[in-house]
């Protein structure tokens, strides 16, 4: 079961999280910077994702709870929110549940994107965090918990691996390769919305 917990969750927060989309913007972004500001804003990015992601599976259903918001119903809403992601992704695009061309065009005068936009929301946003939480739910014990955490490490050692080399990733594949990942992870990601959707619902069903 820890195993198990560990592969589903670490595959649905790299599919969501798809660092490998995420490197035209990054590139973008850190276009007039040198090697050692790329860097840096590559380690305030992963640093960033990786202790969004684990206060969220710490305390993350602690603050549902405290809103009075069921499990059902934000597992059911935050598929409904993860598949609106996935429709994104099938057309090749991040949308603006990501961030908005407000957003992109501000953070262009920001000296540490590497927290804001790239960390949050584009990376750690609102897809992986309802994710986080709702995986932490199923987590029976410390050992789960330890899953949960790995899972994060895990996620964020392939960000910086994929930032580290973007140059070299996006002229190896080009933006056509990287549109087919982000349309394949898109397909994936409808499954597991709709996954999260239909399990919510039941539970709030046999509530009635």
């Amino acid at each position: 079961m820890h195993v198990e917990l560990f592969i589903q969750v670490l595959t649905a927060l790299f599919v969501i999280a798809n660092p490998i989309g995420i490197l035209p913007v990054f590139l973008s972004m850190t276009s007039d910077f040198t090697p050692d500001e790329r860097r840096r804003t590559a380690i305030q990015t992963v640093l960033t994702v990786a202790v969004v992601l684990s206060i969220t599976a710490l305390v993350g259903e602690s603050l549902l709870r405290f809103f009075g918001i069921s499990l059902p119903a934000f597992r059911a809403g935050g598929g409904l929110l993860i598949l609106l992601m996935a429709v994104a992704m099938l057309n090749a695009r991040h949308g603006r549940i990501r961030h908005t061309p407000e957003e992109a065009l501000e953070a262009e005068e920001r000296e540490n994107i590497g927290v804001v936009p790239l960390g949050i929301p584009m990376l750690a946003g609102p897809g992986a965090i309802s994710t986080i939480i709702i995986y932490a739910h199923q987590a029976a014990g410390w050992t789960d918990k330890l899953m949960l955490f790995l899972a994060v490490g895990t996620l964020a050692a392939s960000i910086w691996f994929s930032l580290l080399l973007a140059e070299s990733i996006k002229a190896w594949l080009g933006q056509t390769g990287i549109n087919i990942i982000t349309r394949i992870l898109g397909l994936l990601l409808v499954s597991i919305a709709v996954e999260f959707i239909v399990e919510g619902v039941a539970s709030l069903w046999d509530k009635v």
